[in-house]
């Protein structure tokens, strides 16, 4: 039966993908079609449009400024192909190219999920191809391709075909060659295949790229000589090769202010240095068994050694996700989020923004590009970890006041911090999602103001309208003012990262906990901005209010500084700068060991307060709102999760615990380790059950006795806080 449950919920969750690419197609067309004529497939309608490149007689790559027409940027060859849709009808070519384009990203992604290497579950292969598909509608490469009318797709599905779908090695190498002659840098393939034992297919796919190359040289000699002679296989055409769009080794050195003749001879010992690297290591993965890894690095190592990598075609470095890196399980996410995240997101949602950091945010798909070629350690399938990697280490929650919770069983207590990077990558994005939610919020003036009004009767009704009184004797008091000021700018954010890390650091199973529940918070927090517009007292006009951090301020035209153009104003209902000061010190009173810990957690919150207020940044009411969402968010924790504490060894510290997991997880391959476990579960299950009924019968919370392996022994189990010291990987 639980087979069955098993395989139904795997039915259910393919056909809930198959759905989200359904959506997402129709969205995506939808997108391009909608866009006015004019502004959609730019691409295409330069080349093909009314008088576009195609249409007029002369070079390809002579720009026009007199009409702003830009000269073409693929080979020759692409020229003499896309010559005949010159032809077609504009209207219906676009409607026909979007859908085509919609065809071709499916089929991309059948072709990856049947390429996966082996061993491949049931539930893998059947969610494999939906998942691929929803990746690539959401990537940039993609993106651009659909907006721009990009071919960008066409080669990178014509090597995957060669490799995965054709057989026989002449049609695979013809595949790869008329890839290579769309676009030159699949050229890098014929040593791939050369060097994993398909010499016939390399010697195809080089003599299918000399004829394309050759057919176009006779039909356009001019164009080819500008081509191949004068721009060096398409370097300098196009966009200017240093601008950000440009993501090869070429315009990063270009963006650093190398020029010249250091700039050409860099060039050219870094795209060897990369070329001879990344191809060795597409060779090993080959020959390991990891043949779309290998074309992936492969193609990472042709966008870093490009002349130009335009962003619609770095579609490669996607396809480099289905490298497995990490030894333990809770690592193995790592390295597929960062790519996706680097290829679906803009630079600014990655990393703050501060200049030294940007630099690597800006160049983002080449530095992932670079590592998936040369320095990311992808497991080999011999590995003893490839299939099976050591386990994350969970710990059962204590028993509920409420028979129902936890609410999702499935989110299982773990006792070993997360990921750091994965950790830190992920609260940046999710932060920066909420930042351009509450950004875009449709907050009009008028609306807030009325609201204002609303929540000043409000409080006049409930006698706590003090924010005039404390901003007026805020501001007589300079002293005063300055540390308010000081305070609302400066806190906001230390204070919550502070105790997020200490945690991290310390108490990584109450971390879990303390995370989720700010993050439901301010989730919350947004749908508050979004339903309840509000202008806080500082904007509300003729009440006398003095904005002490901003100045005064013309509505007309207000100036915040640098958040004038980033932030929402009017999303001040509720307060998070209260409610992430409410969520500080609730969790130092929770889990501080000393009573003036817990103490000096509630000065936090208590200055918040009063700063939001004496700055005229929000009113009294905006900070019980801030309230409200905080304890919503430790209240939906709860529910979600089950209380804070856990269970754990009584009788063996937790890191021996864990390591005695990991041991029995690697044995689990063996027969009879798999059949011990298979015939003692239940048994376990049946005692660890009667211990909590016993001890509910006598009134009590239960202590919970059972017998888990652990090393080779049996441990008791009793109801206790996770202790900071004992942590699986604190010294690790």
């Amino acid at each position: 039966m639980a087979g069955v449950a098993a395989g139904s919920r795997v039915v259910v969750a393919q056909a809930a993908l198959w759905l989200l690419v359904a959506l997402l197609a129709v969205r995506q067309a939808a997108a391009v079609l909608r866009t006015p004529r004019g502004e959609r497939l730019t691409d295409l309608e330069t080349w093909i449009g009314e008088g576009g490149v195609l249409h007029v007689t002369g070079s390809l790559y002579d720009a026009d400024p007199a009409t702003g027409r830009p000269g073409f940027t693929g080979t020759p060859f692409s020229g003499l192909v896309l010559k005949p849709l010159t032809r077609s009808a504009e209207q219906a070519l676009g409607v026909a190219w979007t859908f085509s384009t919609l065809l071709l990203v499916v089929v991309l992604g059948l072709v990856v999920a049947r390429a996966l290497p082996g061993p491949v579950s049931r539930r893998t292969s059947m969610l494999a191809a939906p998942v691929a598909i929803s990746l690539f509608m959401l990537s940039l490469p993609v993106r651009n391709a659909f907006t721009l009318g990009q071919t960008s797709i066409i080669p990178v599905l014509l090597v995957l075909l060669g490799c995965f779908a054709v057989k026989g090695e002449q049609r695979s190498g013809v595949l790869i060659g008329l890839g290579a002659a769309l676009q030159p840098a699949m050229l890098l393939f014929a040593p791939l295949l050369w060097f994993t034992g398909r010499q016939r297919a390399a010697a195809s796919a080089w003599v299918t790229f000399a004829a394309c190359t050759l057919l176009a040289w006779a039909a356009m000699p001019g164009d080819s000589l500008t081509y191949w002679v004068h721009h060096l296989a398409g370097a300098g055409l196009g966009g200017s090769a240093d601008s950000l769009a440009n993501q090869s080794l070429h315009g990063a050195l270009l963006r650093l202010g190398i020029e010249g003749p250091p700039e050409i001879a860099l060039l050219l010992a870094l795209g060897a240095t990369v070329a001879v690297v990344g191809l060795r290591r597409a060779v090993r993965y080959a020959r390991d068994g990891q043949l779309l890894l290998a074309v992936a690095v492969t193609g990472c190592v042709a966008v870093a050694v490009s002349p130009t990598a335009w962003q619609h075609q770095l579609l490669w470095v996607l396809l480099a996700v289905v490298g497995r890196v990490g030894r333990r399980a809770s690592d193995r996410p790592v390295w597929p989020v960062v790519v996706v995240l680097v290829m679906s997101l803009k630079p600014t949602m990655l990393l703050p923004n501060i200049e030294a950091i940007q630099l690597f945010a800006r160049n983002g798909p080449l530095i992932a590009a670079l590592a998936a070629a040369c320095v990311v350690p992808f497991l080999p399938r011999t590995s003893e970890v490839w299939a099976r990697p050591l386990p994350a280490v969970y710990v059962e929650p204590v028993s509920a006041r409420w028979a129902r919770v936890p609410l999702a069983p499935f989110w299982r207590r773990v006792t070993t911090r997360p990921n750091l990077v994965l950790e830190l990558l992920v609260i940046r994005v999710v932060y920066s999602a909420y930042s351009e939610v509450r950004a875009s919020v449709d907050g009009s003036r008028g609306t807030a103001e009325k609201h204002g009004d609303w929540v000043l009767a409000a409080e006049r009704f409930l006698g706590i309208d003090i924010e005039h009184w404390a901003n007026r004797t805020v501001t007589e008091i300079g002293w005063l003012e300055e540390t308010f000021n000081f305070y609302y700018t400066s806190f906001h954010f230390i204070v919550p990262l502070a105790i997020l890390g200490v945690l991290y650091a310390r108490r990584p199973g109450d971390y879990r906990w303390a995370r989720s529940s700010i993050g439901f918070a301010t989730l919350l927090a947004l749908l508050g901005f979004w339903l309840f517009p509000l202008a806080p007292p500082r904007l509300m006009p003729g009440m006398g209010f003095v904005d002490t951090v901003h100045g005064p301020q013309d509505f007309s035209q207000p100036d915040y500084g640098a958040m004038t153009e980033v932030t929402n104003q009017y999303a001040a209902m509720p307060s998070l700068h209260f409610g992430w000061s409410l969520w500080c010190g609730v969790v130092v009173v929770v889990l501080a060991p000393k009573l003036w810990m817990k103490l000096l957690g509630l000065v936090h919150p208590t200055m918040t307060v009063f700063a939001i207020v004496a700055t005229a940044n929000h009113w009294v009411l905006d900070a019980v709102g801030g309230a409200a969402v905080v304890a919503a968010g430790f209240g939906l924790t709860y529910a979600l999760s089950g209380p804070r504490r856990t269970l754990v060894p009584e009788t063996a510290s937790v890191r021996e615990y864990a390591e005695g997991s990991a041991r029995q997880a690697a044995q689990v391959s063996a027969g009879e380790a798999h059949a011990q476990v298979s015939v003692r579960a239940p048994a376990e299950k049946s005692a660890h059950e009667a211990a909590h009924a016993h001890a509910r019968e006598a009134g009590h919370e239960p202590a919970a006795v059972g017998a888990v392996a652990a090393g080779g022994g049996s441990v008791a189990w009793t109801e206790r806080p996770l202790p900071p010291d004992e942590d699986p990987v604190s010294r690790d």
